[in-house]
């Protein structure tokens, strides 16, 4: 496929901010059965904000995808057999909630807990939405498999809890230390569900080839024209013309910059009492991310690249 770099910035923005609220809820669970130390009043409600304008953010990046932006309220027409139009209306729905959670702990309201709950349900099936609308395409092999949602959730939210660390960290809370170990955990996690995906998708066998994508049983068969003076449609959305050495160079960037760097970062942030270090890893990670989502797009092989080969 040919990734588009506003739906690569959605996704990752999306993430980050997901695994944000998530880390938020959890440390006020943790704070309200005693496991954690309570952070300063002003934790919550600027995490809370982080949150939606990186939700925002990937919201507005998302409308660049569009051919006709002004009629982006009719995507949610088909929410009931669309996973995109469930994720245009789940979206704005945990957009609202996140900035209800902000606003509760800003005015010092009770009941903080509960819009947590909600906050971090419709996170979930945010998550959900957001890995299905390409999970459940079928003859995209790499894409259709339970590895896909376990990565958009995994890769969140180590993003967003290792985003959580560094402001904490910044802020001198008390609770820092221990975010920051949940965010190497979770990197670490994501880097072996994506390993496993990658292990995964190389050793996949295509269910077609050339003869029955063009209906012709002939044993050898060479395309000689495309049969246009120029690209179409179908090789500008369908394939990235990348090398395949290139593709490689990506793999191993996003792995280390997603995953290995970060990892180490925030394992000497934590240990030196450095939060630059900490911010250095959320910088070098989303970065990361931004590769392993356009790798993520790019190598997906959309059948129909066996009849459009090349522009001779």
């Amino acid at each position: 496929m040919n990734p588009a770099f506003s739906v690569i910035f959605l996704t990752t923005l999306l993430g980050a901010g997901q695994g944000l609220f998530l880390a938020l809820f959890v440390i006020e669970v943790r704070v309200a059965t005693g496991l954690l130390p309570a952070p300063s009043t002003g934790f919550y409600p600027l995490g809370s904000a982080i949150a939606v304008v990186l939700l925002a953010t990937g919201l507005l990046a998302s409308f660049f995808h569009l051919g006709h932006p002004e009629r982006a309220w009719r995507s949610a027409a088909m929410w009931r057999t669309s996973w995109l139009s469930r994720e245009v209306i789940v979206l704005p729905a945990f957009m609202a909630a996140v900035a209800a959670y902000g606003w509760a702990h800003w005015q010092g309201w009770p009941g903080t807990l509960l819009i947590g709950v909600i906050g971090a349900a419709v996170c979930l099936l945010l998550f959900l939405c957001t890995a299905m609308i390409y999970a459940c395409i079928k003859f995209l092999q790499e894409w259709a498999t339970p590895l896909t949602l376990i990565n958009f959730v995994l890769l969140g939210c180590a993003s967003g809890v290792m985003l959580a660390a560094a402001l904490a960290a910044l802020r001198g809370e008390p609770n820092a230390f221990v975010v920051g170990l949940w965010a190497v955990l979770l990197t670490v996690a994501g880097m072996v569900s994506r390993i496993a995906s990658l292990w995964r998708n190389a050793r996949l066998k295509p269910r077609s080839n050339l003869q029955t994508a063009i209906g012709i049983k002939h044993p050898r068969i060479v395309q000689k024209a495309q049969g246009f003076m120029g690209g179409s449609f179908n090789t500008r959305e369908f394939f990235h013309g990348r090398t395949p050495g290139t593709l490689r160079a990506v793999k191993w960037l996003f792995i280390a910059g997603a995953f290995v760097i970060p990892a180490a970062l925030a394992s000497a942030g934590l240990q030196a009492g450095a939060p630059a270090l900490l911010v250095a890893a959320c910088a070098v990670q989303f970065c990361g991310l931004v590769a392993e989502r356009w790798f993520f797009f790019a190598q997906a092989n959309h059948p129909q690249n066996l009849y459009y080969q090349a522009v001779s």
